[in-house]
């Protein structure tokens, strides 16, 4: 019984030091809650799988290097593969505070983006991802539209140039008319303009619609052909630098913004700009260069390129699209060939 009784009592001493230690710990830091840090906690939306480049090479790192960099007050949780927010309600969903962070396309709010959408029209060439990443981020910068002033923008990035990846060849525009082509929306109507023959529809849908003949191609982005298999359906790659370049946006609702501190935005902003020149800017030639060589060397597929002529050609033939943007800004009181002017001159630059 007594050994029971010390055994007791050695506890309780054991208890008593612990809450004198936890509360000398605790006047030692300041007296409470009064100097601690508080921790926010931001939800990141996009719909890109968890896999893809654009979480494991762009989203996660990013929020790693922010926690680090902010000795743990900002932690970003990202939510892949449309958990929070569909594609198309992504950028609405970081304004309402549905998500903190969001990366989507402007493209699929096609209409609520009038002049970002001078950076997808066609007849302007991208040499590269890196290119029409640096003319659209750069550009948003000097143009400056109020549509995008409702969140505040990290960054702007691209895809950079879609080819034509068909099952019989396109040499010159002769052979693409009357050619069913998977496509949407901008990419749609310069195809028509060409005289093919869009068809919409996701790229999740596009590898059986080529294989059954409905079908005879795509345009899109090089990725496609190894990331969604397309040259297992497809047989020539036409080079058209000049038809296609989607943009994704990558913002953050400004009332949280606003609560973070000024220390932590400056951090926060210089890591911005670290991983769009190290990271997003670049992210969709790594993806393009890893397909296409797949798609030639262990596929067999024959690459083919249009000469300065006939790709004028084609240039020529979509200028109306570009002149009816032109009309369209104007009309909203902008000056629509000065936006064209300044992105070609853009583009020219980072070519």
């Amino acid at each position: 019984m007594k050994r029971n009784t010390k055994i007791t009592r050695i506890l309780a001493m054991i208890v008593f030091s612990a809450i004198i230690m936890s509360i000398a710990t605790a006047c030692s830091s300041g007296g409470g809650d009064d100097n601690s840090v508080d921790v926010i906690e931001l939800r990141l939306a996009h719909f890109w799988p968890a896999n893809h480049p654009a979480e494991t090479d762009l989203v996660i790192p990013w929020a790693e290097a922010i926690k680090e960099a902010t000795d743990g007050r900002i932690i970003v949780t990202s939510y892949p593969g449309e958990i929070l927010a569909q594609a198309d309600a992504i950028y609405e969903g970081v304004k309402q505070g549905v998500a903190d962070i969001g990366l989507s396309c402007f493209s699929y709010t096609r209409g609520q983006f009038p002049i970002m959408e001078v950076f997808e029209l066609p007849g302007i060439v991208y040499n590269t991802s890196e290119a029409a990443s640096r003319v659209a981020w750069e550009g948003a910068k000097l143009l400056n539209p109020a549509e995008i002033q409702d969140t505040t923008m990290f960054m702007i990035f691209t895809t950079g140039p879609g080819h034509l990846f068909t099952r019989t060849p396109v040499r010159e525009l002769s052979d693409l008319q009357g050619f069913e082509i998977r496509a949407t929306g901008l990419s749609a109507t310069t195809l028509s303009t060409l005289g093919a023959m869009p068809v919409a529809m996701s790229q999740a849908e596009a590898y059986e619609a080529i294989s059954k003949g409905v079908v005879r191609g795509n345009l899109s982005p090089l990725e496609v052909l190894k990331g969604w298999g397309q040259a297992d359906v497809t047989n020539y790659i036409t080079l058209t630098p000049f038809l296609y370049n989607t943009l994704f946006f990558f913002t953050m609702n400004t009332d949280k913004w606003n609560e973070i501190s000024p220390e932590d935005q400056a951090i926060i902003l210089d890591i911005n700009e670290r991983f769009f020149e190290e990271v997003a800017c670049s992210l969709w030639d790594k993806q393009n260069e890893e397909a296409l060589s797949y798609a030639l060397e262990e596929k067999g597929l024959e690459l083919i390129e249009l000469d300065a002529e006939e790709a004028q050609l084609w240039i020529d033939l979509i200028e109306p699209i570009l002149d009816d943007f032109a009309a369209r800004m104007d009309a909203q009181g902008f000056n629509g060939n000065e936006i064209i002017d300044t992105v070609k001159e853009l583009a020219n630059t980072y070519n």
